[in-house]
């Protein structure tokens, strides 16, 4: 019985490490460059831009901006029992709508974010 304890006790100590590792994504957090809420996906950060006239897409990799200029986005609103959905196009190095929306504190947005008519990935957020 004992040593069946201190087995586990063992298993549990050994394992726990690498289990934080994981959720943690090794200490890498993205860091919000222009005021928005960030997200990863694909080993590719996103930091969405969300003012009630404009909706703006960072996509940087490693830090550094990446070409955004052949990829195009579809972003799902969703503000209490409202949902609008809003296409964002290439603006000077970032994906980029503007019109009005519905975005306060606890809005989520899901974006689908395409390059060359492919789907890359889908980023998940929710707004501060």
């Amino acid at each position: 019985m004992k040593i069946s304890i201190i087995l586990i006790a063992l298993a549990v100590s050994i394992s726990s490490p690498a289990f934080a590792a994981g959720k943690d994504d090794h200490g890498h957090k993205a860091q919000s460059m222009h005021g928005g809420v960030t997200a990863q996906a694909n080993d590719v950060d996103y930091e969405l831009v969300a003012k009630a006239d404009k909706l703006q897409l960072f996509v940087r990799d490693h830090g550094k901006l990446v070409d955004v200029s052949s990829m195009t986005a579809k972003a799902t609103l969703l503000t209490g029992s409202e949902k609008q959905e809003v296409q964002l196009q290439p603006v000077d190095g970032k994906l980029e709508a503007t019109g009005n929306f519905k975005v306060t504190e606890g809005t989520k947005a899901v974006v689908a974010v395409s390059k060359a008519g492919k789907a890359v990935a889908f980023v998940r957020f929710t707004l501060k």
